[in-house]
C-alpha cells in the first residue's frame, strides 16, 4: 500500500539529502533543491531528516492515498487540496485511505514538497534515495514519477490528533528577488575592482538556461582582473562560478562534482532555499558575509529545527499518554 499517482505533474521525484561521499567518484549528491523545506517537514511527522519526499515543480502531481498516512506540505505554495479542501503549508494533518491530494494554483515558489509519516519506502542506492534524472538511478528507476505509479509507505493508524505546525521562525521568506548571502569564493580576488562592486551592488536575473544543476543568470558583465588558465577543482552545492562571456551560474543540487570556472563566491547554507525557489525571470542579488556569520546563521536554524522536533515529541508523548 502506498501513494499512487493519477497524474505526474510536469515534474515529480523522490529525493532524499542526496548521497554524500561519492563526489570524488564523480557521482553528483543530487537531493532535494529545498534542503531546509524538506528537513523541517520531515521533523513535522517524526520522520529521520534524511527520509525521502515528493518534489514539485507547477502543475503538481495528482495522488490517491491508499492507506490512511499522516502527511506534511511545505516548500512553495501551490494551493494544496486534500478532497478539495484547501490545506495549509506547514501543517501535518491526516490523509485518510482514498482521499486524493492535488495542487490548484502556484501561488509562490517554484518547488514544493510533500512528506509521508516514515518516509518513502523506496530502495537505496549508495546511502540514498534521490532521483538522479542523468544518470538514471534512484528513486523511482531512477526517472521521474508517471501516471500509474505506486510508491510504497507506512500505515499511520489513529494519529489524526497529532496535528502540528512549523512556528514562523523556520519557514523560509521566500521571494522573487531575493538578496542572497554569500562568502567569498578562492578566484573571487581575480576580479577586477569595478567588477567586485557589480557584484555586490547590481540585480542578477535567472534565465530559462536553468534546471536542478544549475541556473545561469544574465546581467552586467565581470571579468577577471588578468585572464587565468584555471584546473578543474572541487564545487559544491550554491558555488557562483563565473563563465567565459562574463556571466554567472549558481551551481544547484544535481551540480558537477569538479568543474574550471572562477568561483567567485558561495551562497551559504541559510539562503540557500530562497535561490532553491526561484524560477527564470526571477532576480538575485548578493551580500558578502564572513564564514563566522554564515556558521552563526545555520547554527540558528539548527537550533530552531531542534526546538520543533523536541517539541512535536512532547506532544506525541501528551497525545499518547492521553488516548
Amino acid at each position: 500500500m502506498g501513494l499512487i499517482i493519477k497524474k505526474p505533474g510536469i515534474l515529480t521525484t523522490i529525493q532524499d539529502l542526496g548521497r554524500t561521499g561519492a563526489q570524488k567518484f564523480g557521482l553528483n549528491p543530487a537531493g532535494v533543491m529545498d534542503r531546509a523545506a524538506a528537513r523541517t517537514l520531515n521533523v513535522l511527522l517524526g520522520n529521520a531528516e534524511s527520509d525521502a519526499v515528493l518534489e514539485m515543480h507547477f502543475p503538481a502531481c495528482v495522488i490517491e492515498f491508499e492507506t490512511d498516512v499522516m502527511i506534511a506540505i511545505g516548500g512553495a505554495d501551490f494551493g494544496a487540496r486534500l478532497n478539495g479542501e484547501p490545506l495549509r503549508n506547514w501543517s501535518s494533518m491526516l490523509a485518510e485511505k482514498g482521499s486524493t491530494l492535488s495542487f490548484a494554483k502556484r501561488s509562490s515558489g517554484n518547488r514544493a514538497y510533500v512528506a509521508v509519516s516514515g518516509g518513502l519506502c523506496v530502495p537505496e542506492w549508495r546511502g540514498s534515495r534521490s532521483t538522479n534524472l542523468v544518470a538514471g538511478i534512484g528513486g523511482m528507476d531512477g526517472r521521474k514519477l508517471s501516471a500509474g505509479d505506486v510508491i510504497p509507505c507506512e500505515e499511520s493508524p489513529g494519529y489524526a490528533d497529532r496535528i502540528f505546525t512549523v512556528g514562523h521562525s523556520l519557514i523560509p521568506r521566500y521571494s522573487r528577488f531575493p538578496t542572497v548571502r554569500i562568502v567569498a569564493g578562492s578566484e573571487f580576488e581575480y576580479l577586477s575592482d569595478e567588477s567586485e562592486r557589480t557584484f555586490l551592488s547590481e540585480g542578477f536575473t535567472l534565465t530559462n538556461d536553468y534546471n536542478r544543476m544549475g541556473y545561469r543568470l544574465s546581467g552586467k558583465l565581470i571579468h577577471l582582473l588578468h585572464p587565468r588558465d584555471m584546473v578543474s577543482t572541487a564545487v559544491s552545492f550554491g558555488t557562483i562560478q563565473l563563465l567565459p562571456d562574463g556571466q554567472l551560474i549558481i551551481l544547484m543540487a544535481d551540480h558537477q562534482t569538479s568543474g574550471g570556472y572562477p568561483r567567485i563566491g558561495s551562497v551559504i547554507s541559510a539562503d540557500l532555499p530562497l535561490v532553491a525557489q526561484c524560477g527564470p525571470g526571477d532576480g538575485v542579488s548578493f551580500q558578502m558575509v564572513t564564514i563566522d556569520e554564515a556558521e552563526r546563521l545555520a547554527l540558528r536554524f539548527e537550533t530552531e529545527l531542534s526546538f520543533l522536533r523536541v517539541g512535536c515529541r512532547l506532544q506525541a508523548l501528551n497525545a499518547s499518554y492521553r488516548s
